[in-house]
């Protein structure tokens, strides 16, 4: 019988039938053990919690039977070797459950221990309150915003396309399994999400709806009456209704291959659950959610359980054991995969270059221009991707609907259920779900993916870019149109505060080249380099400088003009740079020595000594700064910060730049009066 056939088992929370045997039995087996396994995983997430007097256990207890189902019949994977490529990837987009997942990874041996369970929440932990990447070993996603988790698993999904395409399923043949709950899917994210991985028709996506009803406030009918089935199956997924199912075992297993067994869909198991089940006070109340549970309510459940209510972090040593041999069951299969790996011979290179680009890719022939040219940076950074798209297999991605426009076109095959293969993505109108797939594809691994759209819609990114940084995901956005210099578009689509914006994300390399010398130099310091990466890149077309260089990009900042003692610097980024090459030119006839600074990453001009730094922006020297943005932050490097603190206007670029004094006149008025007392 088909699962979604089966007669639907309603779950009364208060029934005794579904209280899991003491945890006092000896050498359980079958159905005994797994329910005392059930039991420590609700213990340990009651436990962990009331010990730090923080974090969420509802949702925790009432998806351990589902962690269980997955964790020991259903995922591939080998505690042993937490990162084989061809493991299964598990998501918890709602991270506020995360005592749920270090439960997991501790009781199947994936590096966290029972201390750090103990020491969950605590300073210094690598239990930290929602999963992160590089603090908690063998978490594939940083997890916690809503639906951030959800979108991270679609790009997964096209990353595991793509390399069972090349490689063929002895080498990548996995599935994502990401849990969600009316959290993931009451945000905008997710409809944006659901509806790309339909049209991709992603079959290896399996997403787990905890449909518990229950939000911080109260009852979901507060604020929902949507039908979340109706609009899956408008977006083309497949729907696997498991009703009132989440203590039946048997029946979540069979739900989940009959997900698993889908091939060109992707997959909505809609599972009906009870917060803070078995709870006897506290099952399908908000409180559930919200609040830990103090020690009254802990007891309450563990006596319902039939579990020691005197003992905390009780593990007994056969569960213990089991869910060790469950842990390593992907062993063999591990092993097998290795064999094949050793069996790629002369592509072994290739396979490599696709998991460490940066390692593994010998020098490109980066596109080069004649000094007195012109070319718009968006347009240089479109040779550079043709470049890497060449000599780069791991590369892929596209635009949210601007793919010309941004310049990020990369493959003729569109990535598609067709064509598995292609390395084109068609984003659509979806910049949300568009960076945070990019950040999903990268932490799967294998491909480095790169997204475009307009700067000035990086604001409907921010979270998934943020979470790129935190996770030191190796992505590529390419933010294009950059300023004022847009024209005609107006205020809405000029950008005015996000490339400072972007610059206070700590851990994201914001680059903003000055012609196209330094747009190559961005993407060889974006290859080359670990995590994010922003291109802010100009519509407008700009004059090639013959003092620019590719590798001063790596330096963050660089002089253009050979002055040994300047009188005045001149420091601009992008378009702006040529203005302050005028400006100097202007100011040498007043007997004033300007040297040019382009600083297209202040990121990486922080990584010098203090010393080089010095040697390029020596302190003793007035300095004027000039960008086409706020000018907030400007003042750490210069004295006179000439900018833009206001919304543009609607006009052509030549006379925007000009009416908001973006210009040469202004730049040698500043520097003049810097240097009117030396």
């Amino acid at each position: 019988m088909e699962p979604d056939t089966l007669p639907r088992v309603a779950i009364d929370s208060q029934q005794d039938q579904n209280m899991e045997p003491n945890v006092q039995s000896t050498n359980p087996t079958g159905a005994d053990i797994e329910q005392l396994a059930i039991s420590v995983i609700r213990g340990l997430a009651l436990d962990g919690p009331n010990r730090a007097k923080s974090g969420h256990q509802g949702t925790a207890m009432a998806l351990a039977p589902l962690a269980h189902v997955l964790f020991t019949r259903i995922m591939n994977y080998d505690a042993g070797d937490p990162d084989w490529p061809n493991r299964d990837r598990f998501v918890l987009s709602g991270g506020h459950a995360s005592i749920l997942l270090y439960s997991m990874l501790y009781l199947t041996g994936q590096g966290i221990e029972l201390d750090d369970i103990k020491n969950f929440r605590q300073w210094g932990s690598n239990t930290p309150g929602h999963p992160e990447v590089g603090v908690s070993p063998s978490v594939e996603v940083t997890t916690g915003p809503l639906g951030q988790g959800f979108a991270n698993a679609v790009g997964m999904a096209v990353a595991e396309r793509r390399l069972r395409s090349v490689w063929g399923s002895e080498l990548c043949d996995h599935r994502v399994y990401v849990t969600v709950g009316d959290g993931d899917l009451s945000e905008g994210l997710s409809h944006e999400a659901a509806s790309l991985a339909g049209h991709l028709g992603l079959g290896r996506l399996n997403v787990i709806y905890d449909d518990n009803r229950i939000t911080i406030d109260g009852s979901t009918d507060l604020a929902l009456s949507d039908d979340p089935i109706k609009r899956f199956e408008a977006y083309g997924w497949h729907i696997v209704d498991l009703g009132d199912s989440g203590e039946d075992l048997d029946r979540l297993e069979h739900g989940l291959r009959q997900a698993a067994d889908e091939q060109n869909r992707p997959s909505l198991i809609v599972l009906r659950t009870h917060i803070g089940f078995p709870s006897p006070s506290l099952t399908d109340t908000a409180e559930a959610h919200g609040l830990a549970f103090g020690d009254a309510e802990v007891a309450e459940v563990k006596a319902a359980m039939g579990m020691p209510v005197d003992q905390t972090f009780n593990v007994p040593a056969e569960v213990l054991s089991y869910y060790r041999t469950a842990g390593a069951r992907g062993t063999n299969q591990r092993a097998g995969w290795n064999k094949h790996l050793l069996d790629l011979g002369d592509r072994r290179s290739e396979w490599d270059a696709m998991w460490d680009p940066a390692a593994h890719c010998d020098p490109l022939p980066w596109p080069s221009y004649e000094p007195g040219s012109s070319v718009a940076t968006r347009k240089a950074s479109q040779h550079c991707i043709s470049v890497l798209a060449e000599h780069v297999p791991a590369v892929i991605g596209g635009s949210a609907d601007l793919t010309g426009n941004t310049g990020t076109s990369i493959d003729s095959t569109v990535q598609s259920l067709e064509a598995p293969g292609g390395r084109q993505i068609y984003f659509g109108v979806r910049e949300h779900a568009m960076g945070a797939a990019l950040v999903g594809a990268a932490r799967h691994g294998g491909v480095m993916p790169i997204g475009g759209t307009f700067l000035v819609f990086a604001d409907y990114m921010r979270p998934a870019v943020r979470l790129a940084a935190m996770s030191q995901a190796k992505c590529v956005f390419v933010w294009t149109h950059d300023s004022v210099g847009v024209g005609e578009d107006g205020p809405t689509h000029q950008p005015i505060e996000q490339v400072m914006s972007l610059r206070a994300i700590p851990g994201l390399r914001v680059i903003r080249p000055a012609d196209g010398t330094e747009v190559a130099g961005a993407w060889e310091l974006a290859l080359r380099s670990d995590g994010p990466t922003a291109m802010i890149l100009s519509r407008q077309d700009l004059p090639v400088l013959s003092g620019t260089q590719a590798a001063g990009v790596g330096l963050g900042a660089y002089p253009l003009n050979d002055v040994e003692n300047p009188d005045v610097i001149l420091v601009a980024t992008g378009s702006e740079v040529s203005l302050c090459v005028q400006a100097s030119e202007e100011l040498a006839q007043h007997q004033v020595a300007a040297r040019v600074v382009s600083m297209p990453c202040w990121e990486q001009f922080e990584t010098l000594p203090s010393t080089e730094q010095h040697k390029i922006l020596p302190r003793e020297v007035p300095a004027v700064s000039i960008e086409a943005g706020v000018t907030l932050g400007w003042d750490r490097y210069a004295d006179v910060c000439i900018g833009l603190n206001e919304f543009g206007h609607s006009a052509p670029c030549s006379v925007v730049m000009d009416k908001m004094g973006l210009t040469v006149a202004r730049v040698v008025e500043s520097a003049l009066a810097l240097t009117a007392g030396d």
